[in-house]
């Protein structure tokens, strides 16, 4: 069954000096279940690889092999809806004291009735007040 990918479970894939099990995990069932996004994940993904390389954490040729593996992967992309992140994700966002960002996660794990697969404990932590499936930590 198909999940909500964010973007820190994506970001563990990226150091190679980490070493994130669950994420490990994700990235696995990912060929076979693939996952949603919302909008914001491409350029969430594509900033922090840019800072990783502008703190020589990782060189330009890691990011595009990473790119390049995410590409590959059955990962698809929502579309954006102003009125839904004006209303839906604003409303989220307040309610569970979350970035607009993170919201829109939940939003889409709550509207999809998918489990969410992340490492940010507080968007754990919401999703769990507001009865969201989480991807279980143990691989």
């Amino acid at each position: 069954m198909s999940l909500v990918l964010d973007s820190s479970t994506t970001l563990a894939w990226a150091y190679e000096d980490e070493e994130v099990p669950f994420a490990d995990a994700v990235f696995g069932r990912l060929r076979t279940d693939g996952a949603w996004v919302p909008s914001i994940w491409p350029l969430e993904i594509a900033n922090a690889l840019l800072v990783g390389e502008r703190r020589r954490r990782l060189a330009p040729a890691n990011t595009e092999h990473l790119l390049e593996s995410l590409a590959s992967l059955p990962i698809e992309i929502e579309r954006v809806d102003r009125a839904r992140v004006w209303g839906g994700v604003v409303a989220i966002a307040r309610a569970q004291g979350l970035t607009a960002y993170d919201a829109a996660y939940l939003d889409l794990a709550m509207r999809m009735g998918l489990a969410l697969a992340t490492l940010d404990t507080r968007l754990r932590t919401a999703a769990e007040r507001v009865g969201v499936s989480l991807v279980a930590e143990e691989p």
